[in-house]
This record gives structure tokens, sequence and C-alpha cells, in this order.
């Protein structure tokens, strides 16, 4: 059987897929090999291993989708609306309990039995250092959503829930505070505000990726079978798998991921482009965009060449490094005991709000839930097959709670108490009279609040290097997993085809940006995000069956 460990390629140049499991595991009986519909060649001197179907049909709609978005901006960016609102509407409470199933099933997989299974067989040693492992699993998975929202998100929340409920003339709420506001009390604003925030940046979205992850990893480190989202369906497709069902899910993945990092790239580039403006007079507008955005995908082709251990993994620890600069400059220049109480007591906010922050059903604050949760939940699940599958791929040797230990809680906390720094810094300087950052676009948030501490023109040229470094990193690591994808899950394919991807990744930004804007970048994500989620709940399916058939350590 070609997927059995002691079945070694005849030669160093073969393909070898997947590395096979070290020690005890329970690797599935198929005689699909890894590889096996590609296409293979060399045109012009460039090697090329592509899985034809998933590959051709992925590409060719992009780029059809690409073309049509720059000749056609008015009809996409109302095609995008359109599609936005219909599933903010009727299918915000679906996303919502989804994305408590995942919580609960990454929490319970911590604490039971099965946690003890070892990703990659009983015997394997992790691939990286934990310091490594972990800056790869922050940078790609938060990075430039931290450094757009770490300000604007809590300054958002406390003033919406300082005005407190407005009622329109129909009796439908027009205010955008969460659950009922404070209105009046900014002791209750600001921590509703902040448990708000951290429901959005805590245990939920870092669920959603370990969901896919741990699915992708078990299935491929441990069953044999190729690293690519149809891998999860084995259980219920079974040998469909390697046909036109498993094609279409992968189809699926390669779209959501596409546009849900495109989503990051473009929030991403329009703060940098807004930091360039706020420190040099930088003008801003399209143009600098476009150029902003080709410069930043040429710097991240060459991180591609590089491959991960020379281009990714440095990136992200260049990125972990910097981050804790700055996020150490505002918690020791800024209100020093206010963020360190505050990081306790917004902690013990969410928590006691959580029940009804999470509750997909009956909400009267429809503007927060639809508006700000729904498309939070759709990015992460959007972008879940990018992170998750890049997350199996460097979590090779991990048990499985060690695994959702450092993936679901670390990061969340380090989430919570970036949160903190920044949310209280900024509403803190609004409380003293200060109403710059408050008053500006999202993108120039984060800048003003800077200007209003030392060495404001440092620490904001840290902040503009860091959201690009952020965003070179999110293209890199995307267009590895993409490439995994339409390489019939090949984790050694050819560095061409990333470079392709990640010329794409840049060009889908572009197109999404100039034809609508924030508002279509966060359209697509949502659109994406919906058909992914149903992925996402047979992959909770998947956890389960894989591990209780895994051979678990002491």
């Amino acid at each position: 059987m070609d997927n059995k460990p002691d079945n070694a390629p005849d030669t160093h140049s073969e393909s070898v897929g997947v590395p096979a499991p070290e020690g005890a595991a329970n690797l599935i009986d198929t005689d699909y090999k890894i590889g096996q519909d590609n296409y293979q060649a060399a045109p012009i001197g460039v090697n090329i291993d592509i899985h034809g179907a998933v590959f051709t049909f992925s590409s060719l709609v992009i780029l059809a989708f690409v073309v049509l978005t720059l000749a056609l901006p008015d009809q996409s960016t109302a095609w995008f609306d359109g599609a936005k609102n219909w599933i903010n509407t009727n299918m915000s409470w679906f996303l919502i309990g989804a994305a408590n199933i995942f919580v609960i099933l990454c929490l319970v997989l911590i604490f039971s039995p099965l946690g003890r299974v070892r990703i990659g067989g009983a015997k394997a040693a992790p691939d990286f250092s934990y310091l490594s492992w972990f800056a790869m699993l922050f940078a790609a998975g938060m990075g430039v959503g931290l450094m757009f929202y770490g300000v604007s998100e809590p300054l958002s929340h406390y003033g919406t829930s300082l005005g407190g409920v407005s009622m329109g003339e129909d009796g439908a709420r027009t205010d955008w505070a969460p659950l009922g506001g404070a209105e009046g009390d900014p002791a209750g604003a600001m921590s509703l505000g902040m448990a708000a925030t951290i429901f959005h940046w805590g245990l939920h979205p870092w669920a959603i990726y370990a969901i896919v992850a741990l699915s992708l990893a078990i299935f491929s480190y441990n069953k044999g079978l190729p690293l690519t989202v149809r891998s999860m369906f084995y259980p219920l497709l079974g040998e469909r798998i390697w046909g036109w069902p498993g094609h279409l899910i992968d189809i699926l993945a390669v779209f959501a991921t596409l546009f849900g990092l495109a989503t990051s790239l473009g929030i991403g580039a329009q703060q940098a482009s807004a930091g360039l403006s706020h420190l040099f007079g930088v003008p801003e507008g399209n143009t600098t965009l476009v150029l902003l955005i080709s410069a930043i995908t040429a710097v991240a082709v060459i991180s591609i060449v590089a491959g991960v251990d020379k281009g990714v993994k440095r990136l992200s620890e260049i990125n972990l490094v910097l981050a804790f600069i700055l996020l150490m400059f505002v918690v020791f220049v800024g209100p020093t005991l206010m963020i360190a109480t505050g990081f306790v007591k917004n902690l013990g906010s969410y928590i006691t709000e959580l029940p009804f922050l999470s509750n997909p059903f009956g909400r009267e604050d429809a503007n927060f839930s639809q508006g700000w949760t729904t498309f939070y939940w759709a990015w992460w699940i959007s972008w879940s097959p990018f992170v998750g599958m890049f997350i199996a791929r460097v979590s090779r040797g991990r048990s499985v709670r060690e695994f959702l230990v450092a993936v679901l809680l670390v990061p969340s906390t380090v989430s919570v108490f970036w949160m903190t720094a920044f949310g209280t810094t900024a509403i803190n300087q609004l409380q003293n009279g200060f109403e710059g950052a408050k008053n500006s676009d999202l993108p120039v948030q984060l800048f003003e609040t800077l200007g209003q501490m030392p060495m404001a023109e440092i620490t904001s040229f840290i902040a503009i290097f860091l959201v690009i470094v952020f965003f070179v990193t999110s293209s890199d690591s995307g267009s590895l997993v993409i490439d995994t994808i339409t390489a019939g899950g090949k984790i050694d394919a050819p560095k061409p085809q990333r470079v392709f991807w990640g010329v794409i990744e840049g060009a889908i930004a572009i197109a999404l940006l100039v034809g609508g804007g924030l508002a279509a970048l966060q359209s697509a994500a949502v659109a994406a995000g919906l058909p992914f989620t149903v992925v996402l709940l047979v992959g909770c399916y998947a956890i389960v069956k894989g591990l209780m058939s895994e051979p678990r350590g002491k």
C-alpha cells in the first residue's frame, strides 16, 4: 500500500507528499497515492506538479473574478453588499451557533483521554521549538487584525455602549451597542466594550482554526492521507473523496482561503497606507494601495522562494519580537495600572457576558451581532483553511492536548492582553479629553493613539513595519497552503506554483479594494465563510472519529 510508513520513495528527487507516521499510528487502508492525479511537467524549464482539476478550475474562476471585479466595480459592489446583507439577516444564528460548537469540542478534547494522541505517530518529535512554533501560530493567525482593530474595536464598543439603546420608527434598534449597552455609565461601558472585544478575539476564533488544523493534521500525519481539506471527509465519503466530491471540497477551500486572505491583506494595506500618510505625508488613495500591495507581494514572493524555515519562520520571529516591544511600550508608557488591573477585570467581564454574547437566537442587538460578530466568525472561518493547514504543517510531533492548549488558550490570552493594553490606552485618552482617535477613520486610529505618547514617530514606524511584515507573512504562508491544496496534498510541490498563488492573492486584494473598498473586503469574507462553515462542522465529527482509532500515549 502506497501510504505505509515503510514504503519510501526510490530516489530523493521523488515527491513524498507527506511524511510517514513515526511509531504507532492507524493508517487508512487506501490504494490512493498522494499526487497520483497530478499533472507533472517542466515547460520552459519550470517544474510544475499540480492537481489538474483543482488547480485549473480554481485558477480560472479566480482570474475571471479579478477581471470582472475590476471591469465592473459598481455591479460588483452591489453584489457583495447584497450577499453580505442576506447572510447577516438570515444566517447569523448558524454562524454564531457553529462557532460555539467548535469551542466546546476543543475544551472537551483538552480534558479527554483523546488528548494523549500524538500528531504524526506515537514517536513523532516536534519539527520546531516552542518559540518558533508559537511565533508562526500567532503571526499567521491574527497579526494584521490585531494591529487594525486593537484600538478601533474597544473604542467603538465603548462609545456605542455608553450611548445606550436607540430605537427607530419601526421599533427596531438602530444603535450598535453590544447587548443592552451601558448608557451614561463609563465604567460599565468600558467593561462591556472590552468583553465584546475579547469575545471576538478570544476562544472562538482560535477554536475555529484549531478544528481545521487538528482534523487535517490527524488525517494527514496519522492516517496517511493528503494534506488537503478533502481528507477530513474520509469518514463520511470514503474512497469517493478522490473523485469530484473531493475536488469540489478542495476548490471551495481554495476560494475561502483566497477571499479570507485578501480581506486581511486589504485591511493591512489600508492601515499601512494610513500610517505612511500620517507619518510621512504619503498621499492616500487607490494608487498608493495598489503600489503598496504590489511591493509587499513582491517581498512575499522572495520569502516564498526562501521556504518555510528561512522565510516564514524568520519573519514570524521578527514579528513576535517587534510586536512584544510595541506592546510593552504601550503598557509601560500608557496607563500601566489601568492596563494591569483591566486585564483581570476584562477577563472576568468576558466570562460573565460570554453566555449572552454567544447566544445565537433572539438577539435584540442586531447591528452588533450581525455587523460585528457574524462578520468576524465568517472572516475567521474563511481564513481557517489557510491558517488551519499552516498550523497543521508546523505542529507535527505535538500531542493533541499540547496542540489545543497552545492553539486555543495561549494565543487567546495574548490577544486579550493586547486588546486590553491598546483599548484601555485609547479609552483612557478619550476620557481625558482627546477625541482624535475617536473621530478618525479606522485605519488611522492606532496612529492617533500612539501620537499622544512619547516617541510617536518611532512607535508609529514600528507599527507600520509590523503591519507590512504581518502582510508578508500572511501572503507567504497563504501561498504555501493554497499550493498544497492545488498540488493534490503534496507539501513539497515546486516553488513556482507558490509564487503564482502569491501574485494571485495580491491581485484579488487589489481588485476588492478598487472595486468597493473595505465593505467589499468584508462582504467577500462573509460570502466565502458561510459555505465553509459546513465543512468545519463535518471536521468536528472527523476529529472525534479519527482520534478514537489512534493509539494514546501515557
